[in-house]
């Protein structure tokens, strides 16, 4: 199948063939961060564009979401297209045949983050609310954004994975062990990530064994049995085995792109087809470079006394209180100090006249993050000139937030060990959530698949 050796049907997981840059290639200029990073700093992506300018680079391949509303995004779509097919024809990228490739990250925050780029197949994915299928969201998909994103793979050769998927694997049978294995495997890069990105290194696994003890170790995590033990849960709860953390929008827009092309093909192209499967990078929710954190949220174009009367009318002006604070510390110590209260959801904000703390008793929601959404989303609809943000880290929240006509939330970090049985009990987070780690740790374009089809693939 799609000339790999080995496809488990059972949970979805495909050994891909994986193209890479060719030797000599200035990695560094190669790989950027995902395209869903610095949405309100387009002077990240200037940078971005003058290190890779000259040079191969994934940059020519991703649409940055900065650019997205700009009115060139045609003929930004078409240089991609392009640039992916100069790319193959030039040879700039080569095959390093079925396999799957073993990551091994180093960032600010963390000395190592382990992960392993393969792929899964699409139709054991399912985006959609009450979703019970083997590979799902944790987070609300939000349909507006999925059509240019759509567009965008549309007449794409290639796909390049930001998709990081947690497994939940306490034991550590599927990644880790491969850890202690790396002097068995071909190192394919090793190289410093641009901008404050940190260090990355990849090993090739091609090993039929290897290999099968991988599929072998995710299969046992899927036991229905064991799932049924570990979290508690009757025949009613569907097999949860890989929870989207990063990127839900990119891997629903493979999706609902399979979904579209799917529609024509024969029952032979329906299993071959190499757009059935979306190229991720696998991490275990318990590895130590993996943390959880909170994803923030400023609101532009508004007024302060405004927004701050439509909370006390959204949430009865009984339920809801405001304190000032002199610093971002003491914000945050006052919403440490409030976490061990269910009753009380705490956040912070800032805006051109300082910082506070917003406390709503008796939430509806279960986080923070659904109690303020709810709020932001309604705010939204009735103020058609305001515009919400989602923003990675305090210190961007701040200097947006205080600037005169915005507003930034601070909201606090939740428990990742909770993830999984909270997705399974009650479905997707609201949107944005969290983030797994800050903005510079997310994952940045490195490997390529080709997602079109090829002649010998055909009937």
């Amino acid at each position: 199948m799609l000339n790999s050796r080995i496809y488990s049907e059972k949970i979805g997981v495909l050994v891909p063939e994986i193209l890479l840059p060719k030797a000599g290639t200035d990695m560094k200029a190669w790989s950027v961060v995902a395209c869903d990073q610095y949405t309100s700093e387009p002077e990240y992506w200037l940078e971005v564009e003058k290190k890779a300018q000259g040079k191969p680079s994934t940059f020519y391949l991703t649409f940055p979401e900065v650019y997205l509303e700009d009115d060139d995004s045609e003929d930004r779509i078409k240089k991609i297209n392009d640039a992916m097919k100069e790319y193959i024809d030039k040879n700039i990228l080569t095959s390093h045949g079925s396999c799957m490739i073993f990551v091994d990250r180093k960032t600010s925050h963390t000395e190592s983050r382990k992960g392993l780029v393969l792929a899964i197949d699409l139709e054991k994915y399912d985006y959609n609310k009450g979703s019970q299928t083997l590979v799902r969201a944790t987070e609300g998909t939000v349909i507006d954004r999925l059509p240019p994103r759509i567009k965008i793979r549309k007449n794409a050769s290639l796909e390049l994975p930001h998709v990081m998927v947690l497994i939940d694997d306490p034991e550590k049978t599927v990644i880790e062990p491969l850890a202690e294995k790396v002097g068995d495997f071909e190192k394919v890069y090793d190289f410093e990530l641009m901008a404050s990105g940190g260090h990355i290194k990849g090993y090739k696994i091609d090993d039929e064994k290897v290999l099968s003890n991988i599929i072998s170790a995710l299969e046992k995590l899927s036991d229905p049995s064991a799932f049924k033990s570990k979290y508690q849960v009757g025949d009613d709860k569907g097999l949860l085995l890989f929870a989207v953390g990063d990127g839900n929008h990119s891997l629903a827009s493979a999706k609902g792109h399979w979904e579209i092309i799917k529609k024509n093909l024969s029952e032979h192209e329906l299993k071959n087809h190499p757009a059935r499967f979306a190229l991720v990078e696998l991490s275990n929710v318990h590895d130590e470079g993996i943390t959880f954190e909170p994803i923030h949220r400023v609101v532009f174009n508004i007024d302060t006394k405004d927004i701050f009367d439509s909370m006390k009318k959204f949430f009865d002006n009984s339920e809801i209180a405001f304190e000032k604070f002199d610093s971002l510390d003491m914000v945050n110590k006052k919403i440490e100090e409030s976490s061990q209260n269910p009753s009380v959801h705490t956040f912070g904000f800032v805006t051109s006249e300082g910082y506070g703390v917003i406390e709503v008793k008796n939430p509806s929601y279960n986080i923070e993050t659904g109690t303020l959404q709810h709020f932001l989303d309604n705010y939204i609809e009735q103020n058609e000139k305001a515009k919400i943000d989602y923003i990675h880290g305090e210190d961007v929240v701040t200097k947006l937030g205080s600037q005169e006509g915005n507003i930034g939330f601070y909201l606090p970090s939740m428990n990742k060990n909770d993830l999984f049985k909270t997705v399974i009990l009650e479905g997707v987070l609201p949107r944005k959530s969290f983030s797994m780690g800050e903005a510079e740790e997310k994952r940045f374009y490195l490997e390529c698949r080709q997602i079109v089809q090829r002649l010998e693939d055909r009937d």
